[in-house]
């Protein structure tokens, strides 16, 4: 049972990192903080980096449940190799949308009142981490 706990806190702390690199690349993507984004209500920034984080949380958790028969230094290895391409995916889809979509796509999604883009952002980023989930799946 100490095992299990320690892989937990082990998994936990990778799952989170990633957590954070994720916001990390977003913010780097978006115009200003994006924490102060969401502190002052943006909907739009709220949306985003919350399904950046369902969808992070998705890679993260394949990563984990496809590898854990493989011993826990090969899972959690995997876990980060997949959870940091996942947020190199993400932040490579914002890039493309950004040329697609007319305008800047980082300041409609850190602006206060509600714009649709957020929305295209959000569906790509669940859908790029369900592709990678796909990806991991055996």
């Amino acid at each position: 049972m100490l095992a299990s706990i320690g892989y937990a806190v082990a998994y936990t702390g990778v799952g989170i990192a990633l957590l954070v690199l994720g916001f990390l690349a977003l913010d780097l993507l978006t115009p200003g903080r994006l924490g102060r984004h969401i502190e002052q209500g943006s909907v739009n920034a709220g949306l985003v980096l919350g399904t950046g984080f369902l969808g992070q949380g998705a890679v993260v958790f394949a990563a984990i449940w496809t590898n854990a028969t493989n011993g826990f230094g090969d899972a959690l290895l995997w876990t980060v190799v997949f959870g940091v391409l996942g947020v190199l995916l993400q932040g490579l889809a914002f890039l493309v949308l950004d040329v697609l979509i007319p305008g800047k796509l980082g300041s409609h999604v850190t602006e206060a009142a509600f714009h649709p883009s957020s929305l295209v952002l959000a569906a790509v980023q669940l859908s790029v981490a369900a592709i990678v989930v796909a990806s991991i799946w055996p």
